[in-house]
């Protein structure tokens, strides 16, 4: 059994709340939430601590100056000492818990995202490789700045500097009063001006990433054809300006951090100096007073999280969006909810078929015949939409109208692996892993014997070249197969479809970087190597195709 989509819950828009929306992506379940709530309260009582610690000191030390019997200061000794040791410890424990949490959720959207792409894969993917591959990686670690930077400091900090102002209440109403307006300062004012300088800054950074993780992506990909046509310079002022973006948006982020942690500084410091001015006209004693000046000063530490929480909020909601780009992009395939078993036929039918991306239809009305051990030529100029014919082929793509038969059954019916079973797929840019050739032909076949491994080679016409290499089998053909000719790359790739043992071949441009007479002769051999299989051959020169059983089809 199939689900049509593998949609999350949470994850579906909600008119007039997007933020909440976007939240719902990082969403914890139940038992992380239990996690976050215990990293709460142990990083309550861990800054609770640091400021009993600090107020506690200031009575002791003005306590002992007078010099009272050892007993009046024992309480306030024992109390140091719990507060010193129970800050480090309730820190750790904080800590744990918040990075568990936080790593659990992680992992959560990350294996949601993948997901997706693996239902939007390939023809559903419409984005750059870096990008994609910077919001995959990048982006999805927003997650953890919002649980660990945003949201668990803030609620710290409100928490500790309530209590911490209640106090100071108790001890000076008017004292308390001064440093509660601080906090609020703190707590409204400060992060609204360090987001208000970094907003820009914020948004841009996301968007700066994926384009310097694209031009980087795609000038390593394509560095030998830049240096071979002497683009090299052009590709490299591309990627300098992406990376210039990037470097100004983050000074300017940096700049409006500094901005905020002065902001809170000063707002401390004022607290500070009100207490000194409040306490000295006041009838307290000593410690008392000792205690109104100092305390103020462990909020630094408290409220320390907040800038930078604001600062990283638009990050992170920026990240977030871009991930909902992603989840939210239509699926191009909609599987069965309950499919049907694979037919023993395996003979084709095409009838009006209507096909494409986004925007008009690439194929219109196309009727095909394709029974079993048929050979069939689609040719067309590139555009014309002979590799959307493969898509819709191989369940890549749903079709907009028409039919496509399998024995009679419609492939809409079968689930994508299931089909995929029966048609494989021989693409111009047919991936070579950087491995061994075992090991790029034992993934058509995980566990396949070295006699059927060589036996692949030979119907691809292949077996003597790897016969004649020191290490045979295990000959490693590097990087995108570059220790092989165009050729043999695309032999090593026919070689693995064969190990595969599909019914229905689809050829989609294989001799499209070869010179004539190779690509003639390895469509040759591709054409006997396949026996009784059916083959569809797609590509803009008919004329190096063998003998077929089907009238070419032409899509113009």
């Amino acid at each position: 059994m199939r689900i049509a989509s593998r949609e999350q819950p949470g994850l579906v828009s909600v008119p007039g709340r997007p933020v909440a929306t976007r939240l719902a992506l990082a969403a914890p379940d139940r038992r992380v939430a239990a996690r976050l709530v215990l990293a709460v309260v142990a990083g309550v009582v861990a800054s609770g601590a640091a400021v009993g610690l600090l107020a506690t000191s200031a009575w002791l030390i003005t306590t002992a100056a007078a010099q009272p019997p050892v007993l009046i200061l024992m309480v306030a000794i024992v109390a140091v000492r719990a507060f010193g040791v129970g800050r480090g410890v309730f820190r750790y424990v904080e800590r744990l818990a918040a990075h568990d949490a936080a790593y659990r959720v992680l992992g959560e959207v990350r294996s949601r995202v993948a997901g997706r792409l693996e239902e939007l894969a390939p023809a559903g993917l419409s984005l750059r490789s870096g990008d994609l591959l910077a919001r995959l990686l990048l982006d999805v670690d927003a997650v953890l700045d919002l649980w660990l930077r945003v949201v668990l400091p803030v609620l710290v900090a409100a928490v500790t500097a309530t209590a911490t102002v209640a106090l100071l209440v108790v001890l000076l109403p008017v004292a308390g009063a001064s440093v509660a307006l601080a906090v609020l300062v703190a707590c409204t004012l400060v992060p609204w001006l360090t987001a208000a300088t970094a907003r820009r800054a914020e948004r841009a950074i996301a968007g700066d990433r994926g384009e310097v993780a694209a031009g980087a992506t795609e000038a390593l990909l394509t560095a030998a054809d830049v240096v071979a046509f002497n683009a090299v310079d052009d590709i490299l002022a591309g990627f300098t300006a992406a990376d210039a973006r990037l470097a100004a948006a983050e000074r300017r982020s940096a700049w409006s951090a500094g901005l905020g942690n002065a902001l809170l500084a000063l707002c401390v410091g004022a607290a500070t100096v009100a207490g000194l001015v409040l306490g000295s006209q006041a009838d307290i004693s000593g410690p008392v007073f000792a205690v109104l000046v100092l305390t103020p000063l462990a909020l630094a530490d408290v409220l320390g999280g907040i800038p930078v929480a604001a600062q990283l909020a638009i990050r992170v909601r920026t990240s977030l969006s871009r991930l909902r780009e992603v989840l939210a992009a239509p699926v191009p395939v909609v599987e069965p909810v309950v499919a049907e078993q694979l037919p023993s036929g395996r003979g084709l039918q095409v009838r009006g078929l209507r096909a494409g991306y986004e925007g008009p239809d690439v194929l219109r009305g196309i009727d095909l015949d394709l029974p079993e051990g048929s050979r069939v030529v689609v040719t067309g100029p590139s555009g014309s939409g002979k590799s959307t014919l493969a898509a819709v082929l191989l369940r890549f793509l749903d079709p907009r109208d028409g039919e496509l038969l399998l024995d009679g059954v419609d492939l809409r019916r079968l689930a994508g692996d299931q089909l995929r079973s029966v048609v494989g797929l021989l693409t111009q840019e047919s991936h070579v892993f950087d491995t061994s050739i075992r090991e790029n032909l034992l993934l058509a076949r995980p566990g396949g014997s070295d006699l059927e491994l060589w036996r692949a080679l030979y119907r691809a016409r292949l077996g003597e070249f790897v016969e004649g290499l020191p290490e045979g089998l295990d000959t490693m053909v590097g990087e995108h197969g570059a220790r092989l000719s165009g050729g043999e790359r695309q032999r090593l790739a026919f070689a693995r479809l064969l190990l595969a043992d599909h019914d229905v071949l689809v050829l989609d441009e294989p001799t499209e970087h070869l010179d004539e007479e190779t690509a003639r002769t390895l469509l040759a051999d591709l054409f006997v190597a396949a026996g009784r299989r059916t083959v569809v051959l797609l590509t803009h020169r008919p004329e190096l195709a063998p003998h077929v059983t089907q009238p070419v089809l032409d899509l113009k």
